[in-house]
């Protein structure tokens, strides 16, 4: 891995975490939502990632020819959470079934905080990474003076 490609590495690093964020602030703007019928329910939603590396490994062999595509974490896909709807006896709301229920979202305010704080920090990290190499880079054309 040479040095510039820790750029794409932590680049994306923070694409992933971004859309941890962005699946995260959905399901909070979504937390209060009811549905008439537990498949018309939103349900918690959650990007699914996978760290990748070129074929071999990072070796002696091969390091620094890695290339933009070589070490680094994709999103794989978002998957929906297999938690059943709450089940709520409303009978007086407009979206009431025939019994009085309304079926409300599974996600948990509390769980999406706690994702939302770990990626804002995850990407903070990110960005940290970035500036360290920047600065070592700078540092090292700097003693060519």
């Amino acid at each position: 891995m040479a040095l510039f490609d820790v750029f794409d590495l932590a680049g994306s690093g923070m694409r992933a975490q971004s859309m941890r964020l962005n699946v995260t602030a959905s399901n909070l703007a979504n937390a209060d939502n009811v549905a008439t019928t537990p498949e018309e329910a939103y349900r918690a939603r959650h990007p699914v990632f996978s760290s990748y590396m070129q074929p071999g490994g990072l070796t002696a062999a091969n390091f620094g020819q890695g290339g933009s595509e070589s070490t680094g974490v994709r999103v794989l896909g978002i998957v929906e959470s297999a938690i059943d709807p709450v089940k709520r006896y409303e009978p007086a709301h407009p979206l009431a079934d025939e019994e009085g229920y309304v079926y409300a979202t599974n996600v948990n305010p509390i769980e999406e905080m706690v994702n939302m704080l770990s990626a804002s920090r995850s990407y903070q990290s990110n960005v940290e990474v970035l500036n360290t190499t920047k600065e070592l880079l700078l540092g090292t054309l700097r003693l060519g003076q």
